[in-house]
């Protein structure tokens, strides 16, 4: 392989490459984990370091960190282990608990907010992934990351929406819920609503933005999402949008919920909503992340 097709991949391919290189100089014990087993299993790793690749043998100690690998030493499960092409790899449910228990809260997060929209691991497999790492450094903020994970997040910008959220002590919002008229009419599907607050919210991600030019203009790409929007402010929301920039620095975005919803006490509200159906919902009616 070229520099130039090195140069062209993105950093999660970059690690793939890097992690099937390690693991075939490995012992054949050793299992691919944590941020490289969330790379093969295709989730997305927002901020995590990919600089290194991470692997387990299944023994007490011999942890190592080198240039390029990470060696972890832990106990692991004959059902604990996948095959995926060459690779031996932690299966999903080991993978989020490893990373819950290594990496900072919100990055956790993200992957297991992906984990469960995908179907790739379940809330019964999760907890008893817990029971297994009972005692293990770590386990405590696993316990909170695993209850803390909702696979109705549609996106890395939702879930780390979600974590602001919670950080801010802003009521839980309902998400994906569908938002009707008077008349029972379908009027939105929308990321974030807080039935308290008389809140919507709603998280902008560039790729909704190309992937909806694809389908008409840019023009008409912003009338339609005015309109929805105008739609949703005439039954009484208050909307605020966001970015990822504010994601990174969020007190101005807190500003605007509280003002928002400041002005939504004042504003009587007509139609309804309802949650979403489940958990892990088949998209609908959605403006593409």
């Amino acid at each position: 392989m070229s520099a130039v097709d090195i140069g062209e991949m993105s950093a999660a391919q970059r690690h793939l490459v890097l992690t099937g290189a390690v693991a075939a100089g490995s012992s054949s014990a050793a299992v691919v984990s944590h941020v490289s087993a969330a790379v093969v299993h295709g989730l997305p790793v927002w901020s995590i370091p990919l600089a290194r690749a991470h692997l387990t043998r299944n023994r007490r100690t011999g942890a190592r960190t080198g240039g390029r690998v990470m060696m972890h030493a832990a106990s692991i499960e004959s059902d604990e282990v996948v095959q995926i092409g060459d690779l031996r790899v932690t299966t999903v449910a080991r993978t989020i608990v490893d990373l819950a228990r290594t990496v900072p809260f919100e990055q956790a997060v993200v992957v297991g907010d992906a984990a469960l929209r995908l179907g790739r691991t379940s809330r019964a497999e999760l907890a008893e992934q817990l029971v297994r790492a009972n005692g293990w450094p770590g386990c405590p903020a696993a316990r909170r990351v695993v209850d803390f994970l909702d696979g109705r997040a549609e996106s890395p910008g939702e879930s780390r929406s979600r974590v602001v959220l919670r950080t801010a002590g802003l009521p839980v919002p309902e998400l994906q819920p569908t938002v009707l008229d008077i008349d029972g009419g379908f009027v939105a599907r929308v990321d974030f609503l807080f039935p308290t607050l008389g809140v919507i919210g709603e998280f902008d991600g560039m790729v909704k933005y190309r992937s909806n030019f694809r389908h008409g203009s840019p023009e008409s790409t912003v009338i339609a999402e005015k309109l929805r929007e105008d739609a949703l402010r005439a039954l009484g929301w208050a909307v605020v949008r966001w970015t990822w920039p504010d994601l990174d620095t969020p007190d101005h975005l807190l500003t605007r919920l509280t003002r928002a919803a400041a002005f939504a006490h004042r504003t009587p509200r007509s139609g309804t909503w309802h949650p979403a159906d489940h958990e892990c919902p088949v998209p609908t009616h959605r403006r593409p992340k």
